[in-house]
This record gives structure tokens, sequence and C-alpha cells, in this order.
């Protein structure tokens, strides 16, 4: 394992940054290290080397990771989160959901909303097609890359 300089200042910024944009977390990554600060308590840091190739791939291909999520990257027509934050399936409460499973959509069409640092984020339809799954609940918390659902 490569060794790497613990940053004292960076994981201060970042923390400082938390405070100011009301994150709970963050996380930051450059030549192959990476500092992630939480916030819920108290403020915890984790610190990391990270090798510099990519890592393998796995010989045989599965739907779900292991956290239980859907891998975006087995999933056909998948939808994913451009950032991190909370998704929505209706544009406000007590609307009915921008789409439902067996919808046909256009591309473009907003199908979900992930909220971001109090700014609302219209996903659209990369393309046209039928809902398939909706992989995530009104108020679920999102991640960069998760799979929200799938058009085929």
């Amino acid at each position: 394992m490569a060794k790497f300089k613990f940053d004292d200042d960076l994981v201060r910024s970042l923390a400082k940054l938390l405070e100011e944009t009301g994150l709970t977390e963050i996380e930051f990554e450059a030549e192959g290290q990476r500092v992630r600060v939480a916030r819920g308590g108290g403020v915890t840091t984790e610190a990391t080397a990270q090798p510099q190739a990519a890592p393998a791939k796995p010989e045989a291909a599965t739907e779900t990771g292991e956290t239980g999520e859907i891998d975006a990257e087995h999933l056909p027509g998948a939808v994913t989160s451009p950032m991190v934050g909370t998704a929505y399936t209706a544009p406000e409460p007590g609307a009915p959901p921008f789409v439902s499973v067996g919808d046909t959509v256009r591309e473009g069409q907003t199908v979900l909303i992930v909220e971001a640092m109090k700014t609302m984020n219209p996903i659209p339809a990369p393309h046209g097609g039928k809902v398939m799954r909706i992989l995530v609940e009104n108020g679920d918390p999102v991640e960069f890359g998760e799979a929200l659902m799938a058009i085929e």
C-alpha cells in the first residue's frame, strides 16, 4: 500500500464546507488519495490510499453490488443520478409521480428530480422508451452514478 501524507488542512477545509453548505457528507479524491468527511453527531474522517489502476471487473456480472443496490453498469437502459442528493418521484408533495412503471417517455422528458444543496435538479430521460423499473422511492437519498430507473 502506498504511503500518503495526511492533510489536516484539507480535512478542516472540507469540514468547513460541510458547515457552510449544510451537506452531511463530502468526499474528495486526488492523486490516488481519498478523504471523506461526514457529520451527524460529530465530524468523522476517513482517508485511504487508492490504487492508481482501475479495479479488475468481476468474472461474473451481477445485478446487485455488495450494498444490495442495483448496479447501473449491468442494468440495460439505466437512468443514473448525476449527483449525490435526494430523489423525488413527483414535482411536489401530494402530486402524481412524473412517471410510473409501464409509462412511455420521450427523450428529455423529466422523469425524476434530485435535490442537491437545496436546488431541485430535473433528471431527463436520456432516451425515449418504456419505463421498466423505478429503483428509488420518493425522498430516497441517492449517490452519484446510482441507478434510479430503467427505460428500455
